[in-house]
């Protein structure tokens, strides 16, 4: 193995999980011609967070060196529905709803990835051609005992929980898509280990030099337990407004932070290994936690904004200061006041009154700086001012 061979193959296996099989790697990378390296996308949710980032920044590691990136929309199997993980079986999606979400991962995905080194595909291209005969003998290459090796097969069915039949096409679709495109290599999580070895089967029968596997960790969310997820409200868009980033990733634990350098920052282990030295020897790790913002922060919106977060973040958290950048909103109170969940919300500074009185609840509601408890309470045109509802939320609100 060369040192350049060496080299990249440290780098690219960097916080993986596990690599099915590390030696073949190797032998890959020392080819002359590009790899095809595939990862799948079944266009279930419109929104990229940084959870999904690992997988993306390890496909993008690779066009570094030189390597062709297959991103594959699977809008065909998106409506089969991934059975991954799940206790029940998921709903398929409509074709308008794939074709939906499926144009807002290709404009997302581009700011991370290299889009004259990016191919995007969708596995309608080949599936949708391909007859109910051609199905039959696909399902035959694999045994209904084989597909209960899954775990949450398994556990649905000792559970006595439905199965649907086409549950069991998921995987060797995704299988198949790694024949039809000639994967060198394929990237997925954890929980896509069946799926991804799948592929190495069919790509054996039918005489192709068979993928070798990496498998990137689940990211912690922002609770530092779930993995990282919209439905849990524990995520970190990559579209979000950078001080809404710089604000969440500063509120993680200190222990989550080595995590989150680990998998998402793209700084070398050394240094890495020094920022800990450093907190280590008595730095605040707040300090430390302020670069992982800001690196982020810049690979998504820009060097100024990142400046611009942390001088934010110091006036309103560091100082208590009010932002003087916010939404402003003319409400009509009406003869008898408005009640204040019903202008939280009109504010868009919850999502619902149920919210609103949640967090008055919790003295996490403020005007003007100062906590209202009252959740009862009706607004009139004399309470006009800053409302703030947790630590990033603020408006202005005039009533009218």
């Amino acid at each position: 193995m060369t040192a350049q061979v060496k080299a990249a193959l440290a780098e690219i296996t960097r916080g993986v999980e596990e690599v099915l099989i590390e030696s073949e790697l190797a032998d890959k990378l020392a080819q002359e011609k590009p790899l095809v390296i595939k990862a799948g996308f079944d266009p279930t949710a419109p929104d990229l967070h940084l959870g999904h980032t690992v997988l993306i920044n390890k496909l993008r590691l690779f066009q570094d060196y030189g390597h062709k990136v297959v991103f594959l929309i699977g809008d065909f199997t998106g409506m089969i529905g991934d059975p991954t993980g799940k206790n029940v079986t998921r709903q398929p999606l409509t074709e308008e709803q794939v074709l939906a979400n499926a144009e807002t991962y290709k404009e997302q995905v581009f700011k991370i990835l290299d889009p004259a080194k990016t191919e995007i595909r969708f596995n309608s291209e080949w599936m949708s051609k391909m007859g109910a005969a051609e199905m039959i003998k696909l399902a035959a290459r694999q045994t209904v005992a084989r597909m209960l090796e899954r775990d949450d097969f398994k556990k649905r069915y000792k559970g006595n929980q439905a199965i649907a039949i086409h549950e069991f096409l998921y995987p060797l679709v995704q299988g198949w898509d790694s024949v039809e495109l000639q994967a060198d290599v394929e990237l997925g999580g954890t929980d896509q280990r069946f799926n991804l070895l799948m592929g190495r089967e069919l790509q054996k029968e039918q005489g192709q030099r068979p993928q070798t596997v990496l498998m990137v960790p689940l990211l912690e969310g922002l609770d530092g337990v779930q993995k990282m997820s919209k439905s849990l409200n524990n995520y970190i868009g990559i579209t979000e407004p950078a001080n809404d980033m710089f604000g969440k990733i500063m509120s993680i634990s200190d222990e989550l932070m080595w995590r989150y350098f680990e998998l998402l920052s793209f700084r070398p282990l050394e240094q890495i290994a020094g920022f800990k030295s450093r907190v280590q020897e008595g730095e605040n790790p707040r300090d430390i936690k302020v670069l992982l913002a800001k690196e982020i922060i810049a690979r998504f919106h820009s060097e100024a904004d990142a400046d611009k977060a942390e001088q934010d973040f110091i006036q309103r958290f560091q100082k208590n200061a009010i932002p003087e950048d916010m939404p402003e909103y003319e409400l009509a109170p009406g003869e008898d006041g408005m009640p204040i969940g019903n202008v939280l919300k009109e504010a868009g500074l919850v999502g619902s009154t149920s919210d609103a009185m949640r967090m008055i609840k919790q003295s996490a509601v403020k005007k003007d700086g100062e906590k209202l408890t009252d959740n009862k309470m009706l607004c009139t045109t004399a309470d006009s001012g800053v409302y703030q509802v947790g630590k990033r939320r603020f408006a202005r609100i005039t009533f009218v």
